[in-house]
């Protein structure tokens, strides 16, 4: 009788893990878990879960854990992930301001290290005003910066190397503004920037227009441009270019594996999300949320992440953080 039971409580525990595990009948991915490695609401944040609501819905997966990883611009979070060699249950969304975070924190740990999975989308970045700013062009933002750089403050939701600390940076030196010099102040995420924004706390900000949607829908926000080559359907802004500065910028987003993974596991986390880029609700998504369609894997990926850490580093040798 206790042979038998031992049997049976094998058996449905084979059964049980069974259930948790990669299947073998060809239907993708059964369990695997996105970490976002910044709070809840932020890009990263709405970013994975848009992703992984629509791989739910469509079949593509089965049930994928998101969870949040807080903690020095997503360096910890970076850190987490390498330490998951050869963990084939697990995705990280990610873009350049992790990049930019593994190095203004001091961390070894480098996005090109770890195993590329696909980079998704771009964004531009927008200039952002209170409704009651002073500032109703670019220009004006940008004769008050010139007159007296440390007068103007200019806000961001990522930490130095982010995004929203590169996009300022780089406008400063298209316009004869000493880098060095920019009234940069970083706050935690969207959520904050715009608690400081509307609070007439800072000057302008900078920042993805995702996140702003409602409030630049309502007139509490304007934007008086946008980094990217083309305006924003449906933001009143014009591109930078328009407006006289000679720039050109875009945040991305991408999805990270840890280092060491099999080529087989690479390769159906690379098929579930190229299925998730060919789906309508996902084309639905780009649009909505106005990001632009950055799909890329493989080694071309791989190469995009090397570059990006040897821009970021460079930028920040010459401003004096690294």
């Amino acid at each position: 009788m206790r042979t038998r039971f031992a049997v049976i409580v094998a058996l449905m525990l084979l059964v049980a893990s069974c259930g948790v595990t990669r299947g073998d009948d060809g239907e993708g991915l059964h369990r695997i878990r996105m970490m976002v490695p910044n709070s809840p609401g932020g890009g990263y944040d709405l970013t994975a879960r848009t992703a992984v609501k629509i791989m739910e819905d469509t079949d593509i997966t089965g049930r994928v854990e998101v969870f949040n990883v807080i903690g020095a611009g997503g360096t910890v979070a970076m850190a987490r992930l390498m330490n998951e060699s050869g963990n084939d249950d697990l995705m990280m969304m990610m873009g350049l301001g992790v990049v930019g975070a593994t190095y203004t924190n001091g961390s070894k740990a480098r996005v090109s290290a770890a195993t590329p999975l696909a980079k998704m989308v771009e964004e531009p970045e927008g200039i952002l005003v209170p409704a009651d700013s002073p500032y109703k062009t670019v220009g004006d933002l940008v004769t008050a910066w010139k007159a007296n750089p440390a007068s103007v403050t200019i806000g961001g939701g990522s930490s130095p190397g982010g995004p929203d600390h590169l996009f300022p940076m780089e406008t400063a030196e298209a316009v004869g503004v000493d880098p060095t010099k920019v009234n940069y102040v970083s706050y935690d995420g969207g959520g904050d920037l715009l608690t400081a924004l509307l609070g007439n706390k800072i000057s302008a900000g900078t920042s993805g227009l995702g996140e702003y949607v409602d409030q630049i829908e309502g007139g509490q926000v304007r934007v008086l441009a946008v980094s990217g080559s083309q305006r924003v359907p449906g933001v009143d802004a014009p591109t930078l270019r328009e407006a006289g500065v000679d720039l050109e910028f875009t945040n991305w987003r991408g999805i990270l594996a840890p280092p060491g993974l099999s080529d087989s596991a690479r390769d159906e986390m690379v098929h579930a999300l190229t299925e998730l880029h060919a789906t309508k609700e996902w084309r639905e998504a780009l649009t909505k949320n106005g990001w632009t369609d950055a799909f890329e894997t493989g080694p071309g990926f791989a190469q995009f992440l090397r570059d990006q850490d040897k821009r970021v580093e460079s930028t920040l040798t010459d401003l004096g953080l690294v």
